[in-house]
């Protein structure tokens, strides 16, 4: 799995990050989706201030899909920050709304709203 901007999606400023997570978060894929993402962003070190996760494309999403986001929140130095970016409507955000994690992760409409200061 590879994380790619969508072309029309602007590109972070330093100290940010943006990744497109799959369009299907289980069991069957969380945990290699979570190495992937810290192995992405720790490239940056102590550097990263944000994390924009862009799950707009994720068609699917059951409690993995919030541990995952968990995880990723809990394991990033304390200063950097997680977004989330999810349809209005859609599995990710109903699925982050019913749990709870809304809360503690601000959810976005989209990628510019995400990444703006």
């Amino acid at each position: 799995m590879t994380f790619l901007p969508h072309p029309s999606e602007p590109s972070p400023p330093p100290g940010c990050a943006l990744l497109a997570l799959p369009p299907e978060i289980d069991y069957c894929n969380a945990d290699a989706v979570l190495g992937l993402v810290l192995s992405a962003v720790g490239g940056h070190g102590r550097g990263l201030r944000l994390l924009v996760l862009d799950l707009s494309g994720t068609r699917f999403m059951d409690s993995q899909g919030v541990r995952l986001v968990n995880d990723v929140r809990q394991r990033l130095h304390p200063r950097a920050r997680v977004r989330v970016v999810a349809r209005p409507g859609g599995v990710a955000s109903r699925v982050l709304e019913l749990t709870g994690l809304r809360r503690d992760v601000p959810v976005y409409d989209n990628v510019a709203e995400a990444m703006a200061p």
